[in-house]
């Protein structure tokens, strides 16, 4: 088993430049999903992918700007407009793996990120 990332490290691990490339990783997956799209206004991916790398950073040890600009995350909230079940939980993960395998992070961190987008891509599902 891959040795874990301290979470408050990761930030100092794979820096502002690791996130970004994730992130757009990630939305670039996302734009012509059939599950995921239509969740996500067209005009707004940019915004979507700057939300949640800003999120990311900070909460993985980086600036604070998710929190100076947004408040706290109240992910569950900001979530609950969205029809998350089982399969939408499914598909935002193996979106994620695809984008952690394309980027390449350092294997402590992507070890460390890949069981929080586990974990917390069930805490917000809100449908069976």
């Amino acid at each position: 088993m891959r040795e874990l990332a301290p979470e408050d490290e990761i930030y100092a691990r794979i820096g502002e430049e690791g996130f970004a490339r994730l992130v757009a990783a990630f939305y670039r997956r996302v734009f012509d999903d059939d599950i995921l799209g239509p969740m996500y206004p067209r005009h707004d991916m940019a915004g979507a992918e700057a939300r949640l790398r800003d999120f990311l950073v900070g909460r993985f040890g980086g600036p604070q700007r998710y929190i100076a600009q947004r408040g706290h995350p109240r992910l569950r909230a900001r979530h609950m407009p969205f029809k998350l079940d089982l399969r939408a939980r499914d598909r935002w993960v193996a979106l994620m793996e695809a984008a952690l395998a394309e980027v390449q992070l350092e294997p402590g961190s992507a070890a460390t990120l890949r069981g929080f987008f586990a974990d917390t891509a069930t805490f917000l599902m809100n449908s069976g």
